[in-house]
């Protein structure tokens, strides 16, 4: 099992995305991490804001995974569809997984908004780790319903 995090990929969407993040991975890995941003790019369309807004976005969240985990690498990326990005970015650093934390919200939120992580998780090449946030209560609902 240790192979499965020799190397990992991190990817993170901002700041709180980081802290939690962090929060989670920090009991288990001890090799070498890649942290990942993706700025997602509209693809001919306006963009949802502006880059330099988006990657000081991304120093921030790299500095909270700094703080919390200590020297790693990391990378922006720039990309029309954030799943294949980060598949890019896991081939190109050679990579033994892909570790997410899953993101908070309603499950209808959730939902509507995790193609991305269904995605990682079920078209990647390599492992995806999912791993919980600790400062949360994952089964607040009871697992149950909505």
């Amino acid at each position: 099992m240790a192979e499965l995090f020799d190397r990992v990929l991190l990817p993170v969407a901002g700041a709180e995305d980081a802290a939690a993040t962090a929060r989670a991975v920090d009991p288990h890995l001890d090799g070498d991490i890649v942290a990942v941003h993706v700025v997602e790019k509209a693809g001919g369309a306006m963009d949802k804001a502006g880059v330099e807004q988006r990657e000081e976005a991304a120093e921030k969240a790299f500095d909270v995974l700094r703080d919390a985990l200590g020297d790693i690498e990391t990378e922006i990326r720039y990309g029309t569809d954030v799943a294949d990005t980060i598949f890019a970015a896991a081939d190109d650093h050679d990579v033994s997984s892909i570790v997410v934390t899953p993101r908070g919200g309603s499950r209808f939120v959730r939902l509507l908004t995790g193609d991305v992580a269904l995605e990682l998780v079920t078209e990647s090449d390599r492992p995806v780790v999912v791993l919980p946030d600790p400062g949360t209560d994952a089964n607040a609902d009871g697992g149950g319903g909505s």
